[in-house]
């Protein structure tokens, strides 16, 4: 990729999650001009999906016809530089060729990226401190992950690599949307801490938990363990303790791998700050190697939040822009 960009140039960045599609006009200082949200759909297959984006597309543009690019983060398995979606565990697409279908339909210049990839992106380049070389994880549905090494996202060749959600800490834990057993994701996700909330339901009928869910008249979510444990509820407070104390495992076993200047956490769960982030700061100083030695990379809530895939995909689609000007081809 080329260096970041400086000016007022204007993108479309779309991030497809797996609760909700979002969209925003973002200029290449990180700066959101506009945003429009719809919810994932229950049957999140390419076509239905794709019609979303233009949509959002169109709409964005219509109200900022000035923007030069488009980018996309998505939820899954990236094929770089062709923005084919081959797979992703929550969503429904599969083989999805999804930057060729919006730059035929809009005109514009588009690059397509994993989610978390955009999102590691915004926050190295463009958060409240710059790093070379910094881990993203987003704690949301899954959980995503995203490297930038040297100032650059790592992807290996084909933009396969670093899955870093899917990194096992036990192979006979729990099986995980991807199919495996025992992946971070498996334990330290919204979809974990949602099982765990259900089964803390049947063992605790009369608990905090099972009775806001009946209030409800719903089943027990992660958003329903989140409220009891903002109640300062026992119970659910050790299920994000529980959640907690993985992904600081996963923290650890990355760092350890990866000299990083810093680890952030982005998704939903962050919101939930030290509900989450106390656990999982804890032990992954207690499992980092060779601390005195090699330092332990803070662990930080992310800059941008909910908005820092929307931001990363229109900066990577600015720089797929710049270089399809002079000719050149992304490819790192």
């Amino acid at each position: 990729m080329g260096q970041h960009l400086t000016g007022g140039r204007r993108a479309i960045g779309l991030d497809i999650g797996g609760t909700k599609i979002a969209g925003a006009v973002v200029q290449e200082d990180g700066s959101v001009l506009a945003e429009l949200v719809e919810p994932t759909p229950e049957q999140s297959d390419a076509r239905t999906t794709s019609t979303i984006l233009l949509r959002l597309a169109e709409q964005l543009r219509t109200e900022h016809p000035e923007v030069v690019a488009i980018g996309v983060g998505a939820a899954g398995i990236v094929e770089w530089p062709t923005g084919l979606i081959r797979w992703a565990p929550n969503n429904d697409y599969r083989d999805w060729p999804v930057r060729a279908e919006l730059e035929e339909a809009t005109g514009l210049p588009t690059a397509v990226d994993n989610d978390a990839n955009v999102a590691a992106l915004a926050e190295a380049r463009l958060g409240q401190q710059h790093y070379r070389d910094m881990m993203l994880l987003t704690v949301g549905t899954g959980i995503g992950g995203g490297l930038v090494i040297g100032g650059e996202i790592y992807r290996g060749p084909t933009g396969l690599g670093a899955e870093l959600g899917h990194i096992i800490v036990n192979p006979d834990g729990p099986r995980c949307g991807c199919g495996n057993r025992g992946c971070l994701e498996a334990y330290a996700s919204g979809t974990a801490l949602t099982r765990m909330g259900r089964e803390l339901a049947v063992a605790e009928p009369e608990g905090l938990v099972a009775r806001l869910a009946r209030g409800d008249g719903a089943e027990v979510t992660g958003q329903t363990v989140t409220r009891a444990a903002e109640q300062g509820d026992p119970a659910a407070k050790a299920l994000f303790g529980r959640l907690g104390r993985w992904l600081g495992v996963g923290i650890a076993s990355l760092a350890n791998i990866f000299e990083l200047e810093a680890v952030r956490i982005g998704g939903g769960l962050v919101e939930t700050g030290d509900l989450l982030l106390e656990p999982a700061r804890a032990v992954a100083r207690e499992y980092t190697y060779a601390p005195k030695t090699r330092g332990i990379a803070p662990v930080l809530p992310s800059t941008f939040g909910s908005d820092a895939g929307m931001i990363g995909a229109a900066v990577l689609g600015l720089e797929h822009a710049a270089q399809a000007r002079i000719g050149q081809m992304p490819h790192s």
